[in-house]
């Protein structure tokens, strides 16, 4: 099979897919009430429970050599799984819905618009649906006042990039699927251990050695060290690797994700 027919040639993409991140948004908004909270709801239970409850029974955790509330350090790192949540759903039962069950994707093939700008939409509609989430759950924070340290507005964009990341990979399992049940394999072996082994509920430093070097290289470690010192007025230790982790998993898995559509769209 040559290049330009394979379905792992590099992505072609063009502005095409605004239209069709247009066309998702539009449909959103006749339910974006129910679907931010649905999506702002559990996040906010796991702060409440564990930040105030549990938070009373741990008091403070050490980080960076400062102490620090515990419903803050739980603040910083479940604003990061609550985007990998989001965009999760909507890059996996959304667009699965959209490609297999609705046919959607079928009917923008037949206007001058290449697969390739599709998948580019959905990832790029399933990171700005999670920051919506974000940007929700930020807000309760500041009413909280669990922080209020400005340089969070950096976060925002950082969370934008973690949504990003999270519906390049789930855009792979997307395009394997053969129905809904397949999701359950991806959220119970690889978000769930992702959530526990990534610093959400307690330090990595807690962790073996050897499962912490395979933490510090996953994702949502890598989103975390760069939010949670923000959330503490604090800059990020070595920043720039974790931006580079955090775009090696978008880049890979956005090709992967689109050499696997591509593939299925043939078959």
């Amino acid at each position: 099979m040559s290049n330009e027919t394979s379905p792992w040639a590099p992505p072609r993409l063009s502005m095409r897919w605004w239209p069709i991140f247009l066309r998702n948004l539009l449909v959103w908004r006749k339910l974006a009430v129910p679907s931010l909270l649905a999506n702002i709801a559990e996040p906010l239970i796991w702060l409440v429970a564990f930040g105030y409850g549990l938070g009373a029974l741990v008091g403070q955790v050490e980080i960076q050599g400062r102490q620090v509330p515990y419903i803050l350090f739980l603040a910083s790192g479940s604003i990061c799984m609550s985007a990998m949540n989001a965009a999760s759903f909507e890059a996996l039962y959304s667009a699965f819905s959209r490609m297999h069950v609705q046919k959607t994707w079928d009917g923008i093939l037949n206007a001058p618009v290449r697969l390739d700008d599709i998948v580019l939409a959905e990832m790029l509609w399933a990171g700005f649906k999670a920051l919506f989430s974000v940007t929700a759950i930020l807000c309760v924070m500041f009413a909280l006042s669990i922080s209020h340290s400005p340089k969070l507005l950096i976060a925002w964009p950082v969370l934008l990039g973690v949504g990003i990341t999270f519906s390049c990979i789930a855009l792979i399992f997307n395009a394997l699927a053969k129905g809904y049940d397949f999701f359950t394999y991806y959220f119970t072996l690889g978000l769930s251990p992702m959530m526990f082994l990534s610093g959400v509920f307690f330090p990595r430093e807690q962790l073996p050695g050897f499962i912490r070097a395979i933490a510090d290289w996953l994702p949502l470690s890598a989103a975390i060290d760069l939010v949670r010192p923000l959330f503490l007025d604090q800059w990020p230790e070595n920043p720039w690797r974790h931006a580079a982790v955090l775009i090696v998993y978008t880049v890979s898995a956005f090709w992967i994700a689109l050499a696997l559509t591509r593939k299925r769209f043939k078959g």
